[in-house]
């Protein structure tokens, strides 16, 4: 009965934190900001931990189920 919303949860974060480095990836690629107003390089470095993060919560619901 637990397994199906930490599919759902694990599902969503690995969407999201692969969307993420895509989206950080084709920005830096195309040399166009990743937020404007902050500076470029914080602005990726955080972009790419949030994605990563999510990634690592996405593989820690897969394995907890």
């Amino acid at each position: 009965m637990e397994s199906g919303p930490a599919i759902f949860a694990a599902t969503t974060f690995a969407l999201f934190g692969a969307g993420l480095l895509v989206w950080t990836a084709a920005r830096v690629l195309h040399r166009a900001p990743v937020a404007h107003g902050v500076r470029p390089a914080a602005s990726v470095t955080l972009a790419a931990l949030a994605g990563t993060g999510a990634l690592v919560l996405a593989a820690w619901c897969f394995w907890r189920f």
